[in-house]
């Protein structure tokens, strides 16, 4: 695993890693790339671990430095994605296709960038990035005062021609904007923004436009993430709070834009902000959810499995809450899983078979039902 991930923004460091708020970027330090990216394999075959029976045909798509959050397009051809590599001051926002030729950078290459995501029509990826106002990357997270995630507030929400072309600002507000995920058929996108007070879970359209929150209880709601038919959104939610103390530690954390995630359980909402339920009740930290083309299962990643809440592995679980399911069996971190719309791919960032250390690799695997 990583020493320290951050999940759309955020760090998060579960031993060895763990990624943003929203979904997932990579933090400080690096570990040495041994390889160039110019001088990456498109792919490399690896066998699955033993008990990871939904899984075949495994594929490496990354070589090197910190990789994660990648997520597919509509067609599910090709995949956007952050990395951290030594030639920039932070991750930065690639695409590739899913046998992993043609990577391509699209952000700036200034600052930290994370949470990207392509328009259904592909002539847009959308990522959110600090590099106007915080240009030389996010300085490290002070964990004195402990297991922390940093809601960054100089985060932008932008887009960019597939090819990086064309940067447009998409929303800008004082506070943090990142976590960003599309409906299928453009009607609206989905993501997470703490500049009223409180970190929630917002829609607009895709400009920007009509900005409406979906989330009011006091407490952590982000990593939003567009069922397949968009009817649906699938979030993480922070523990209710048993006491004004708690309260009031939460909100002292954030006046600094932190927030402490060693808490969290998957919750459903419709698209409109109703119906809320809870999914999971694992009492840990469980992140990362995406729901299964068939609407009836969601994946996630949670570490709740381990006493000592290093490892994080997938889980699948149907949306009653019912069946649990434990689908990685890697003794290394695996997270941000996403499901191919058609359902016979799984892309997800791992630690397993890194060159080194703390690596965080894409793989990709067909989907066995």
């Amino acid at each position: 695993m990583i020493t320290s991930l951050i999940v759309a923004g955020i760090a998060f460091v579960p031993t060895t890693h763990l990624g943003c708020l929203c979904h997932a970027v990579l933090s400080h330090p690096a570990p040495t790339q041994a390889t160039p990216m110019t001088e990456w394999p498109k792919n490399r075959a690896f066998s699955p671990e033993s008990g990871e029976l939904h899984l075949k045909n495994l594929r490496q798509l990354t070589f090197g430095g910190q990789n994660a959050e990648a997520y597919f397009n509509l067609k599910g051809n090709k995949l956007t994605y952050q990395t951290r590599q030594p030639n920039y001051p932070d991750e930065q926002i690639y695409t590739m296709n899913i046998d992993g030729s043609n990577r391509t950078r699209i952000s700036t290459g200034k600052g930290r960038t994370t949470c990207s995501y392509f328009s259904p029509d592909e002539k847009w990826v959308y990522f959110s990035s600090t590099h106007f106002a915080q240009p030389a990357g996010q300085p490290p997270i002070d964990m004195s005062k402990g297991y922390v995630w940093m809601v960054n507030p100089n985060f932008i929400l932008y887009r960019s021609r597939p090819d990086g072309k064309n940067l447009e600002r998409v929303i800008a507000k004082p506070g943090y904007v990142a976590e960003t995920t599309i409906a299928p058929d453009s009607s609206y996108m989905t993501f997470t923004g703490n500049w009223e007070g409180d970190v929630e879970i917002y829609r607009s359209n895709l400009d920007g436009s009509a900005i409406t929150k979906l989330t009011d209880e006091i407490g952590y709601d982000g990593g939003p993430f567009v069922s397949w038919d968009g009817k649906q959104i699938v979030y993480r939610r922070s523990a209710p709070f048993q006491s004004q103390e708690e309260i009031t530690a939460y909100q002292s954390l954030l006046k600094e834009n932190l927030v402490r995630p060693s808490n969290m359980d998957v919750w459903l909402m419709d698209a409109d902000g109703s119906n809320k339920r809870q999914v999971t009740h694992l009492g840990r930290a469980s992140f990362a959810p995406f729901i299964h083309p068939n609407g009836k299962q969601i994946i996630f990643s949670s570490n709740h499995h381990d006493p000592t809440g290093r490892e994080f592995d997938l889980f699948l679980i149907n949306t009653d809450g019912t069946g649990l399911k434990q689908i990685t069996f890697s003794p290394e971190f695996d997270g941000f899983p996403m499901f191919s719309r058609d359902g016979k791919k799984l892309v997800w960032g791992t630690n397993r078979h890194g060159a080194v250390r703390g690596e965080t690799n894409i793989f990709i695997a067909d989907w066995v039902e």
